[in-house]
């Protein structure tokens, strides 16, 4: 590979780190990681590892075992690795043991995350809400920051020492951040909320969905416009809403951050201004992947995040894209065992959501705009009911 006179930067290498809780399998650990590897991927990180341990629950001082910390320990040094990432959050304490016993950076899920918002954010609104996040994160792990500078300065980092006082202004320093970007944040609501109050009493609808279930591209088809997608978690932060026009109708379109297993307290605070645009919709497209081996394990992520924000009682329309990309493996057919999610055809899994009823769903392709057209003609039926139901003497237009 040819460089410009400099050595091209290599990616910073890791290794993932999950515990596996009683009562859960190690395949969709294998899955949580598969998601965890695609974060770091996100963050320009290159996984080359994985440790798993099974337990009850994560080791309160460690997370994993003793045993596991010094294999973990001796794996990284003999292969230079530079951050070892963990699928949970981590407590300050836990942090500080961990980099301890490694002597080498450590990161949890929810700093990865974070990691990626920073990186992600582009208009003055998400920075600011990324910020509030980053700083409420950091604010309970000030001591464990501190004595690793205590350290790398020679210090003595005893109680009282400079790194203590550091510490306290630090905090103060924080406490201050927080304080005035959530002013900002307020001053910036009130500016969206007369937005949305002058778009009129059109009919709202919003896109949500699990991240990387192809949302942005789905609203690129129906509402005719450019939104930025691709193949990476958190393509979109910052709310994207289109007016559109189905057959002389029309409504107003939002795409949305996505949502995410284990999705920062922090970040969910910090964006609830952003998902107004969802808990004011009149109608939610919630988009799932069908190709995804946990895909109702995500539809339930997004229905509990939904109910967090304030908007589960809103009607919904389940759009399951990707069916371009479905696999499945057809059980034996002397095998006697239970059928699995991956045993099931995309027919037989299309008749059991059909077959609910209560929540109108449709199949399709959004990459190769496969039945895009019944999208619309359904979506088109649903908006017109609610516009129906809001101007019952304007039905003669439509």
């Amino acid at each position: 590979m040819e460089t410009t006179g400099k050595e091209a930067i290599q990616p910073e290498r890791a290794v993932l780190v999950a515990v596996v809780r009683e009562r859960q399998e190690v395949s969709q650990s294998e899955e949580y990681l598969d998601e965890l590897e695609f974060l770091a991927e996100t963050a320009g990180i290159t996984t080359v590892k994985r440790f798993m341990q099974k337990l009850p629950s994560p080791n309160s001082r460690t997370y994993v075992g003793s045993g596991k910390l010094e294999e973990i320990a001796a794996w990284t040094a003999e292969n230079e690795i530079g951050v070892v990432i963990f699928d949970d959050e981590l407590s300050p304490s836990q942090t500080h043991n961990i980099e301890k016993a490694l002597g080498r950076r450590i990161t949890d899920r929810t700093r990865l995350i974070l990691d990626i918002f920073v990186q992600r954010a582009q208009t003055a609104y998400a920075k600011t809400q990324v910020k509030l996040a980053q700083y409420e994160y950091m604010l309970p792990r000030l001591t464990g920051m501190w004595t690793h500078l205590e350290r790398q300065r020679g210090g003595t980092g005893t109680r009282g020492g400079a790194g203590e006082r550091e510490i306290e202004t630090d905090r103060r320093v924080i406490r201050n951040n927080i304080a005035k970007l959530k002013e900002d944040l307020k001053k910036i609501d009130r500016q969206m909320a007369v937005q949305r109050s002058n778009r009129g009493s059109l009919v709202r609808v919003s896109l949500v969905g699990y991240t990387n279930v192809g949302k942005s591209t789905l609203m690129n088809l129906i509402s005719k416009s450019d939104v930025f997608a691709e193949n990476k978690l958190f393509a979109t932060l910052d709310t994207t809403v289109r007016k559109v026009v189905l057959d002389n109708l029309p409504f107003l379109l939002s795409d949305t951050v996505g949502f995410i297993r284990k999705l920062p307290t922090q970040l969910v605070e910090s964006f609830k201004s952003t998902l107004d645009e969802v808990r004011e919709a009149d109608l939610l497209l919630h988009v799932v992947d069908i190709s995804h081996p946990n895909f109702e394990e995500q539809i339930a992520v997004v229905r509990e995040t939904l109910r967090e924000i304030g908007a589960s009682d809103k009607p919904v329309f389940m759009v399951f894209n990707k069916v371009d990309a479905f696999r499945y493996k057809p059980k034996e057919e002397d095998d006697l065992t239970p059928a699995t999610r991956e045993n099931l055809s995309l027919d037989e899994i299309k008749r059991s959501w059909m077959a609910k009823g209560d929540t109108p769903c449709i199949f399709i392709s959004a990459k190769e705009r496969l039945n895009i057209d019944k999208l619309r003609t359904d979506l088109y039926g649903m908006v017109r009911e609610i516009h129906a139901g809001r101007y019952p003497f304007n039905n003669f237009l439509y």
